[in-house]
């Protein structure tokens, strides 16, 4: 099996959007509500310091990174890898992509919001963030179930 050195990790842009929503469509469920609309992604691309990076097995969309920077903090507003090639260190790959770009702009802290039973924590838990907060009840699921979303730091200082 291939592993996340096969993957090709892009800068990405508002042209992209395509990519984008068919790694969205297969890596979020919509049974939590927690993906975006090619409008909501599009509309991100209007405002300053946002940055897209895809990540590309043999040209094909494998998942990838949606940020934004304000002031001297960051966010990470989505990250997604193709279900298929999921526990292969891609979103690791990502994840720690962003976390140097948002270095490299200067951020002090990367901040990201995720659902609280969400599998992936275990990633960002490993790669150095820690929970500051939550929302209760913020996310609904289809059929109208509700979840706790977390509030992630980690922070970038030297």
């Amino acid at each position: 099996m291939n592993d996340a050195l096969d993957i090709e990790l892009i800068e990405g842009a508002r042209g992209d959007l395509d990519e984008v929503m068919t790694s969205m469509a297969e890596a979020f469920d919509p049974a939590f509500g927690e993906a975006w609309t090619r409008a909501q992604c599009e509309g991100m691309f209007a405002h300053p310091g946002v940055w897209l990076i895809l990540a590309r097995e043999e040209a094909r969309p494998a998942g990838f990174a949606l940020a934004r920077m304000i002031a001297d903090e960051a966010e990470l507003l989505l990250i997604a890898v193709r279900p298929a090639l999921r526990r292969r260190g891609i979103g690791r790959r990502l994840l720690d992509n962003m976390v140097a770009i948002a270095r490299e702009r200067g951020a002090a802290r990367l901040y990201l919001e995720m659902r609280g039973d969400n599998d992936a924590e275990a990633l960002y838990l490993a790669a150095g963030f820690a929970c500051v907060g939550r929302r209760r009840d913020y996310y609904r699921g289809g059929r109208g179930e509700r979840f706790d979303a977390l509030t992630l730091a980690l922070n970038l200082g030297s």
